[in-house]
């Protein structure tokens, strides 16, 4: 039986379904800000995409945890 997804991850389901795009793009969009702080990060997602804090958060976490 799988694990259980746990941590920043667990919301990639609901991101995907209240934001209509994959995992994938939230990705390459933050592509764009990649040397930019955590919560510049964050913003550019809250600011741009009309993301809330808490998805935005998750997003970058798991980027910055994959390409930093």
């Amino acid at each position: 039986m799988a694990d259980k997804v746990q941590g920043p991850k667990s919301y990639f389901p609901s991101i995907e379904a209240k934001y209509g795009k994959p995992i994938s793009f939230w990705m390459k969009e933050l592509k764009k800000v990649k040397g930019e702080k955590h919560m510049d990060q964050v913003a550019f997602l809250k600011e741009n995409h009309d993301m809330g804090h808490g998805h935005a958060n998750a997003v970058v976490a798991v980027f910055r945890a994959e390409n930093e």
